[in-house]
């Protein structure tokens, strides 16, 4: 088992001194770094790999971990669900270990929402990782450096450490970018952004018939409404994700992502919500960059804009999302099931 001694390294700059003596926010419950949160169910060989890219942040042993830990789904999950709760307990090199071990199979999405809620709510914010998502070396002081940043900029409501492959405009001076799309491969949020999701959608209607809303909502790709209309109306499981992106949309909102990734999804083709991506991942760097040139917020770029919507466009999707809203709009429940098949 890796292990890292939970001593501060002695040659931090005098910005990350002085961002380590900043808490994350006020009062006597503060703690000087967000708090991880880390999702786990039956993959070992993928949570291992997970956690010990962690461990190689020098920020490591000054972050409290929680490990949430799903019940098996079934009999056939409970020796790898078993190995899993095994290794977690194992693990040393944070500051603190929490594991959570849930007695019931909650799922993805509630498993989730209620880890992310239960910190936030105690912590005033979280950085939140899958098990199948490894970090590159300065992914925690990124993420802790952006958290104090923007903790007054309303209109941010996370940080994320992936990135699309992408060219970026020349010349970019800054290593941070503002996006339209939250991504949930290493990520994080503060308290009173994440309260103000409403994960049953009830302004669902509303929004599906409201051209300027969807329009605003597919500057993060064309695929996004339909994603949601799938959750919805229940064709899906799993995607919290596009519904924490939906409330970045109405808050008009965005996400800060590296231009250099720092995250790399290890898992994509396996597990309950696995997919082939239609993009190569970039790899990560092994730098440990402790200072970082960010933008102001509201500055928006608009060649990275663009790039977001080609990676993320989906030719058929236009019709779809069109047949879609005329069924809302005529409450015929049939035509939208089928359409939503």
């Amino acid at each position: 088992m890796p292990s890292v001694h939970a001593n501060v390294p002695s040659n931090l700059s005098e910005a990350r001194e002085a961002f380590l003596a900043s808490p994350l926010r006020g009062g006597s419950s503060s703690r000087p770094l967000a708090p991880i949160a880390l999702f786990v169910y039956n993959r070992i060989e993928f949570v291992t790999r997970t956690v010990e890219s962690l461990l190689v942040s020098e920020l490591a042993p000054l972050s409290d971990l929680y490990v949430f830990s799903d019940a098996p789904k079934d009999a056939g999950a409970d020796n790898t669900v078993r190995k899993v709760r095994e290794f977690v307990h194992k693990i040393e090199g944070f500051k603190s270990l929490t594991v959570i071990e849930r007695e019931q199979n909650f799922g993805l999405n509630k498993s989730l929402i209620n880890g992310v809620s239960q910190l936030c709510g105690e912590f005033g914010g979280a950085i939140v990782l899958e098990d199948d998502v490894t970090t590159a070396p300065d992914f925690l002081a990124f993420m802790n450096l952006a958290l104090k940043r923007y903790a007054d900029e309303p209109t941010v409501f996370s940080i994320g450490g992936f990135n699309f492959p992408y060219a970026p405009p020349v010349p970019y001076n800054l290593d941070a970018v503002f996006s339209y799309r939250f991504h949930p491969w290493g990520w994080a949020t503060w308290g009173n952004r994440w309260e103000k999701a409403d994960w049953s959608v009830g302004d669902f209607r509303e929004f599906i018939v409201d051209r300027g809303r969807r329009k605003r909502f597919d500057r993060g790709g064309n695929d996004l409404t339909w994603m949601l209309s799938r959750q919805v109306f229940g064709k899906v499981d799993g995607f919290w994700d596009t519904i924490w992106n939906y409330v970045h949309s109405k808050y008009d909102a965005v996400q800060l992502v590296p231009v250099a990734p720092k995250t790399y999804n290890i898992g994509c083709g396996s597990g309950v919500h696995g997919h082939i991506l239609p993009f190569e991942q970039p790899p990560l760097s092994l730098e440990r960059n402790s200072e970082y040139r960010l933008p102001e917020a509201g500055q928006m770029d608009q060649h990275y804009t663009a790039e977001l919507q080609r990676i993320c466009h989906r030719p058929f999707i236009r019709k779809l999302a069109r047949n879609l809203v005329d069924a809302v709009s005529f409450r015929q429940r049939a035509p939208l099931q089928a359409v939503l098949r």
